[in-house]
């Protein structure tokens, strides 16, 4: 299945190098898109799917919308 990623701030250097479209296996989670990009689950904050916020175990489907956001810091 065919689905469009974003990364954003730091995350951006793992932006897919053909995009921000992204193929994955049928039944595929947020975790393994993260994983498949190279990302330390730890380093994502903020998820969202067709956004809405969702957890690292959401089940993707065709079509859908991933945004992936580091933690912000400011002072």
């Amino acid at each position: 299945m065919i689905i469009t990623v974003k990364c954003y701030a730091t995350l951006q250097r793992f932006q897919p190098g053909s995009g921000e479209e992204f193929s994955l296996p049928g039944g595929g989670t947020v975790h393994d898109v993260v994983l498949a990009l190279g990302i330390a689950p730890e380093e994502v904050a903020v998820i969202f799917v067709n956004g809405l916020h969702a957890p690292m175990d959401k089940a993707l489907a065709e079509g859908d919308r991933l945004g992936l956001f580091p933690a912000v810091g400011g002072g």
